[in-house]
């Protein structure tokens, strides 16, 4: 007698946490990487993380403050050159 619960998930569907090292390619070309299909992933994103962590019955500020942090993070490796120039320039 066989397991009782077998689940057998096309490769197509998998995450890409669920993919095995093996796979990893063959899931890659399973992927959509047309603009179309890149706008569909991001929007996926968007809504796996605004249902995780904004529409939920108790929520708090975690998801809003991972955003923020984000945010922060981001803009500061974008303006990091500019930082690093500042640091070193005299002023009198």
């Amino acid at each position: 007698m066989g397991p009782l619960f077998s689940p057998t998930v096309a490769l197509a569907e998998k995450r890409l946490l669920d993919v095995k090292l093996g796979e990893i390619f063959s899931w890659l070309g399973t992927r959509d990487f047309t603009p179309n299909g890149l706008i569909g992933g991001v929007r996926k994103g968007h809504d796996r993380y605004y249902n995780k962590y904004i529409n939920v019955k108790k929520g708090g500020i975690g998801g809003v403050a991972m955003l923020l942090a984000g945010y922060v993070v981001l803009s500061y490796v974008w303006e990091y050159d500019h930082i690093k120039h500042d640091r070193w320039r005299k002023y009198h």
